[in-house]
């Protein structure tokens, strides 16, 4: 899909560095290599070049690299010119291609360019944006198989299981009289089974993908000096959280992004909670009660001379949808108790010491349980919420097929839907509002 105009965009971060980057796509590419740099360099080679103004004076001494269409990222003919690291350098250079043509990129645009050109699908471009933003390793090399087309292929071969049997349900739709005797010719109940089996087993490595992606937000929380802010720094492994005897230290919440066995976890240290005619405190714990109601994971702190909710039961603890609680019997080195997993109602209980750190390794593995991660030797492909959102979609659909076997008609409109959900997924059938969303929110040069 071709594109009339062409963009410029510094590609790379923002501040002083060794080198910096500016891109160029489009059909103007090669009239801006000419003015800036005196020539179109040799094709997929790095050329030395001196960059020049309008009045032919050298604004910096670099690399450019012309990467012809469509052997290009996106599609188009490109140029990438590296300079040195200067923000006023790389804003001379960015001008000047804007005045020989080019005009100023716009948030992940380049990558759309790809998508539109065929260069890769929606859910490959979606994960360029996961690659930049993983903050573990396991969630880069889950990027990078995304990237590299995995859970597209795993999404085409369940769209063409879905079409096989579309195809059946056709089939049987053209010879009504004998639509039992075909139905089970054709196996379309076992095939529908194995797609929903197939669905399922998809959907749920997306979402272990997803946890990579987004991580898990985690909430410490508890009557004021049970060891929250002890704890939090036990687990970040550094001083991040002022811990001192006096109760009510705590005022405000405090945040750390920590990974845990390749899980991103988003933990906040919160007030203590406890009824107090301090108004400062009392915002404190009004914060704390709100972050307990987003949380994925609320860590209830106790001591352990005195394991019970007794000084927080009286406040309105209320956990979000789907959230789990640990409880956490804390400052065991003071009662000699040993450090433990146990069961407590329907909450696990981690038993330990944020002052020694035993226990702190029983602690890591029940997040992880209570996250739903599963530590495997596979590494999952990236996944976001939609994409998991339309894989529900399509399994509910299947489900229905399934339950609703003898009207054929409405089987045949549930796989029909189906297969445009997945379609969702890959951008083969897409709106462009969400094309819109996706894309600006990538960085600007990608």
């Amino acid at each position: 899909m071709p594109t009339a105009d062409t963009i410029a965009a510094v590609a790379t971060a923002y501040g002083r560095a060794g080198i910096g980057v500016v891109r160029v796509s489009g059909p103007e590419t090669r009239k801006v290599a000419v003015a800036l740099s005196g020539r179109v360099p040799s094709e997929r080679q790095a050329t030395l070049s001196e960059f020049r103004d309008a009045e032919g004076v050298v604004i910096d001494h670099g690399i450019a690299i012309f990467f012809p269409a469509p052997r290009s990222y996106t599609g188009e003919d490109v140029l990438e010119i590296q300079a040195h690291g200067g923000v006023a350098l790389l804003r001379m250079l960015l001008r000047r291609c804007v005045e020989l043509g080019a005009r100023v990129a716009e948030p992940g645009e380049f990558t759309k360019r790809a998508f539109l050109n065929d260069k890769m699908d929606l859910a490959q471009a979606e994960s360029v944006a996961d690659l930049i933003d993983a903050s573990s390793v396991d969630a880069v090399r889950s990027a990078q198989r995304s990237l590299a087309g995995e859970f597209s292929r795993r999404i085409c071969a369940v769209r063409q299981q879905l079409i096989e049997v579309r195809a059946l349900f056709e089939a049987v739709l053209d010879f009504p009289e004998e639509e039992v005797e075909l139905i089970d010719r054709y196996g379309v109940v076992k095939k529908l089974d194995s797609l929903r089996d197939d669905i399922s087993a998809l959907s749920q490595s997306a979402t272990q993908g997803n946890l990579l992606r987004e991580g898990v937000q985690v909430v410490l929380t508890g009557a004021p000096n049970v060891g929250k802010s002890s704890l939090m720094n036990r687990l970040a492994e550094e001083e991040v959280a002022i811990v001192t005897e006096v109760p009510g230290t705590t005022r405000d919440v405090l945040r750390r992004e920590l990974v845990v066995s390749g899980l991103p976890l988003h933990v906040i240290d919160t007030a203590g909670l406890r009824d107090s005619d301090d108004p400062v405190e009392r915002i404190g714990v009004e914060r704390s009660l709100r972050q307990i109601g987003q949380a994925d994971i609320v860590l209830e702190v106790r001591e352990a001379a005195k394991p019970t909710a007794a000084a927080i039961d009286a406040l309105p603890l209320e956990l979000g949808e789907g959230a789990n609680k640990i409880i956490v019997i804390n400052k065991i080195d003071i009662i000699d108790a040993v450090p433990r997993t146990t069961a407590e109602s329907e909450c696990e209980t981690v038993w330990l010491s944020a002052k020694t750190g035993a226990g702190l390794d029983y602690l890591r593995q029940a997040l992880l349980r209570a996250s739903g991660r599963e530590v495997t030797d596979e590494v999952p492909f990236m996944a976001r919420e939609r994409h998991i959102a339309c894989l529900r979609r399509v399994l509910g659909r299947v489900h229905r097929a399934r339950d609703e076997i003898d009207r054929l008609e409405l089987c045949a409109e549930e796989l029909r839907l189906g297969q445009r959900d997945l379609d969702e997924i890959t951008g083969e059938f897409s709106a462009d509002d969400l094309l819109g969303e996706i894309f600006s929110r990538f960085c600007i040069g990608k």
